[in-house]
């Protein structure tokens, strides 16, 4: 659960993309990170004190061999290089677990976050996209606190072999900083370069993640096309700039450790060649030389710190990436609880823009509590954004939508979610069990209430030849397009509520199904309101109202059998639905509607589509 630590605001999120969010994961892990930063300390400080301790037993060896004072400092060797060991093994095993903790704390924030967006994060980046920054980049952000407490300890590592050579001699110490500000160039030419090369390698990853979730919902278009070829080309497209980022990226790395390796061999040569003359003159011991030598070595030990950089440089890209989508703001929630009422439902001069071009234009409309309203339109009308915004999937950019007189905005979630029931053209069918599945909400719905609703959407005859029934699990059972319809219609009518939304839930359903479950949707029910979005003539006939959508605007409202005398809103069913459109009533069928239950989500033939 995100506490108020946790959270940071848009304006912080601009101004420094991804530093809160690191931020928040460290304090998350704040005591690993702690534990880490001191174990890399612990391990520094001994591998400072090693050159140190060799160096004394080498002096002692070659001045008394078999003393005491020597024997001791031998062992005080051994255990520095045992106790070293053992340091590097907890490293590992607690930099692992404290990615994998932080890893898993930040995709459990994004999908949260996500979900509480609704709509507005998968329409601005896409669902592939999504998947890579939730899979692939929360991976590689979530190694960023353990990699910045290393780095900590890698970066005391030189500055106290600088120190430490001061102190064998101040003359070693001067000749190695001569060197070092090429050192410091080297690596801060290596953070700026690899940071672009890791966004545009990251980019790359998405493009060719949201190309492939594209084609995996279209996999029947594309079979039944026969361009399998033709969109496997398309969505490795970017594998080119995936390829050419990777090796820029490898080549950057590269060219800094190649001058890294340059540099540092000269400055230990530079420092040996000082320390051997202070040898000659007896102004050193072999043991001061050995140690110098040593620290040397740990002083221009920048193939650590390139490492520790590139992965840091890689994991603050990626929280950006991450920050980014959680900027989109969640849908907020209002208090109030739903004051007693029928279901009237009122938008009041609603308007929804899509990429600066109004989708829906000033709609006001009001359904009568208990009332029924087909809502219907060509495709790309405003018909599934206005179910949308009814049911507070969406919000407005203008306007206010009511249900019994209480903004939507101003209710509580629970309120809203128990109020307002869904089934949609594509449900999702959640949860382990079929049971599952029909009583996902706000609070589950009963046993009762289940079998009730399934056999309402006329899904508990199929249901109950599954393997196991109910208990199914949803992934083992073998369903058509049309049963996984009944099943979503049948979690909207196990739940009720005062308004119950229908977008184009009914078009994967076969006629003599369809005419049931119709019979029992639009029967009168006081207190229950539908708003239902239609294809066929038949729906509409049944409504008490029909609103025809046009361009985003309520081009008429009535019942269905005067708006049939219009030529132009006959045309919207096709020739197939007249005989049916023209009665009013469930009868002669059209070619279009023979066809059974449609095995994909949505059938052929049928007219319109969502919007």
């Amino acid at each position: 659960m995100t506490t108020p630590a946790d959270t940071f605001t848009a304006a912080e999120t601009r101004t420094a993309p991804g530093a809160p969010l690191l931020r928040a994961a460290t304090r998350h892990s704040g005591h690993r990170c702690v534990v880490l930063c001191l174990a890399s300390t612990a391990a520094t400080a001994a591998n400072l004190f090693l050159p140190f301790a060799l160096g004394r037993a080498l002096d002692l060896v070659l001045a008394d061999p078999e003393g005491a004072r020597a024997t001791r400092w031998v062992l005080y060797c051994t255990a520095l290089v045992l106790l070293l060991a053992v340091l590097d093994a907890g490293e590992t095993v607690l930099g692992a677990t404290t990615t994998a903790r932080v890893t898993a704390w930040l995709r459990l924030r994004l999908v949260g976050h996500v979900l509480s967006a609704g709509p507005r994060a998968v329409g601005r980046f896409g669902p592939g996209d999504l998947v890579a920054r939730l899979v692939g980049n929360a991976a590689q952000a979530g190694t960023a606190p353990a990699t910045a407490a290393a780095l900590l300890a890698a970066l005391a590592a030189p500055a106290g072999a600088i120190v430490a050579l001061w102190l064998v001699d101040p003359r070693l110490a001067a000749v190695f900083l001569c060197g070092a500000p090429v050192l410091m160039l080297l690596l801060r030419a290596l953070t700026r370069d690899s940071s672009r090369c890791a966004a545009r390698y990251q980019e790359a990853q998405s493009l060719i993640a949201d190309g492939l979730a594209e084609a995996i919902g279209g996999f029947r278009t594309i079979a039944a096309g026969g361009t399998a070829g033709r969109e496997t080309a398309r969505i490795l497209r970017p594998l080119s700039d995936l390829s050419r980022e990777g090796h820029l990226m490898w080549r950057v790395q590269g060219r800094a450790a190649a001058r890294a390796v340059t540099v540092a061999p000269l400055l230990q040569i530079g420092v040996l060649a000082v320390a051997g003359v202070l040898l000659v003159h007896h102004r050193l011991s072999v043991g001061d030389l050995l140690a110098a030598s040593r620290y040397t070595v740990l002083a221009t030990g920048v193939g650590v710190l390139v490492g520790q950089l590139s992965a840091l440089v890689r994991a603050r890209t990626a929280a950006r990436r991450l920050a980014e989508v959680l900027a989109v703001p969640p849908m907020s929630y209002g208090t109030l609880p739903l004051s007693w009422g029928q279901g009237e439902l009122e938008l009041r001069g609603v308007t929804v823009r899509r990429g600066g071009r109004p989708v829906l234009d000033g709609i006001d409309l009001t359904v009568p509590g208990g009332g029924t309203l087909a809502v219907v339109g060509r495709s790309g009308s405003g018909k599934s954004v206005l179910a949308a915004v009814a049911g507070r999937l969406a919000d407005p950019d203008d306007g206010e939508v009511r249900l019994d007189g209480v903004p939507l905005n101003a209710l509580s979630r629970d309120a809203l979610r128990e109020a307002v029931g869904h089934a949609f053209e594509r449900p999702a069918l959640l949860g382990e069990t079929i049971a599952d599945t029909i009583a996902l909400g706000v609070r589950a719905a009963s046993v009762g209430r289940v079998r009730n609703a399934a056999r309402t959407a006329r899904a508990d005859s199929f249901v109950r030849r599954l393997p196991r029934g109910y208990a199914t699990r949803c992934t083992d059972a073998p369903l058509s397009g049309g049963e996984v319809q009944r099943l979503g219609l049948a979690r909207a009518f196990a739940h009720g509520g005062r308004l119950l939304i229908l977008d184009d839930a009914l078009s994967s359903l076969d006629t003599v199904t369809e005419d049931h479950i119709a019979e029992a949707l639009f029967r009168p029910s006081p207190g229950s309101t539908r708003l239902v979005i239609a294809h066929r003539a038949s729906t509409a006939a049944r409504a008490d109202r029909v609103a025809w959508l046009d361009g985003g605007r309520v081009r008429a409202l009535g019942p269905h059998t005067e708006l049939w005398r219009v030529p132009e809103y006959r045309a919207l069913f096709g020739a197939g639905e007249a005989v049916r459109g023209a009665s009013g009533t469930p009868g002669a069928a059209g070619p279009e509607e023979a066809e059974g239950d449609d095995p994909g989500a949505t059938g052929p033939g049928r007219k319109g589509g969502p919007s």
